[in-house]
């Protein structure tokens, strides 16, 4: 392989000189600069960036660590990721993990080995205490509500975010309330489940463990959610979805069987994407680029970890 002496003897001039050429250097006349260049180009050399990133302590690469890569919530937050690494000269690295605890090790196995320079957790399976044993090989940022000490958030407050949805559909009349989540372990569904329970305890409301529904990711699951509603011969009244897109799905299919919303079933989804404004959903809206953004500025300053929440806000539409 071609190294930085060869191209000093073929273009004749000192290795500082070339050094200087590769850095983009602005200290170099047009002359030496052209003949090295012509003498890169006739060895072909091709630089190591492995070594260059050893060397500099820096790969700027950012890890992302999503469940789905098909999936709006995490879109929208790894657009925001995106534009801002790519602000600060960074690019991004996608851990597409379908919560294989397998997969997310993979990517902090590639922190250890300074392979990249930090990761953005989206959501995942991995106890915290697998993080603690990473956190010394760079910064982790956690798109989650967390108070853990060592580790910078940066989230919205799905507690009082699920408690205004809930209180809106009580407030319009609706007495028989199921809601769906995606994981029932997540960090997200507990604060939503103690948010659900505090609330219909609170109005003496009845709370039917069997109008918890979950697995609720995609459009599909919307239709597959309806199904099951409209199997059961005690039915709610209303459902809290928890992402528009499933939200979507169970209205379509409403539609095609002759159901109507909010007539026969009253439906409130989560994050206020594209679907759900176009089919005109009752939603809480989250500021999820916003979030990948955020975390792009925890990542560059690690020295104080932070937990910040970004607010989110009712959007009054049409099937509630």
């Amino acid at each position: 392989m071609t190294n930085i002496k060869e191209i000093a003897q073929c273009a004749g001039v000192s290795v500082s000189t070339v050094s200087r050429v590769l850095n983009d250097h602005p200290y170099v006349s047009p002359d030496k600069r052209k003949s090295v260049l012509e003498a890169i180009n006739r060895l072909n050399y091709t630089r190591n960036i492995n070594a260059i990133h050893l060397s500099k302590g820096k790969t700027n690469l950012i890890g992302v660590i999503i469940p789905f890569n098909n999936h709006p919530y995490y879109g929208a937050i790894v657009n925001g990721i995106t534009k801002q690494a790519n602000a600060i000269g960074c690019h991004i690295v996608i851990f597409q993990t379908n919560y294989d605890r397998e997969k997310e090790i993979q990517a902090f196995n590639m922190l250890q080995m300074k392979q990249l320079d930090g990761i953005i957790v989206c959501s995942r399976i991995s106890e915290m205490k697998i993080l603690l044993d990473y956190q010394k090989y760079g910064p982790i940022i956690l798109c989650e509500d967390t108070a853990q000490a060592e580790f910078s958030s940066i989230s919205i407050d799905h507690y009082a975010a699920f408690s205004c949805a809930l209180e809106y559909v009580i407030a319009k009349g609706y007495k028989k309330i199921g809601y769906s989540l995606g994981r029932k372990k997540s960090r997200n569904s507990s604060h939503r489940t103690k948010a659900f329970n505090d609330i219909m305890s609170k109005h003496q409301l009845i709370n039917n463990k069997g109008w918890l529904f979950e697995g609720s990711y995609h459009i599909k699951d919307g239709e597959q959610l309806f199904q099951e509603w409209n199997s059961m011969m005690d039915k709610p009244e209303a459902i809290i979805i928890t992402n528009d897109d499933t939200a979507a799905g169970f209205i379509l299919t409403a539609k095609k069987s002759g159901i109507r919303v909010p007539e026969d079933v009253a439906i409130l989804g989560f994050n206020n994407d594209s679907l759900g404004e176009m089919l005109d959903i009752t939603t809480i809206s989250l500021p999820l680029e916003w979030i990948g953004k955020m975390a792009v500025d925890l990542f560059e300053n690690p020295e104080e970890v932070k937990h910040v929440k970004l607010d989110y806000a009712l959007i009054k539409r049409k099937t509630v």
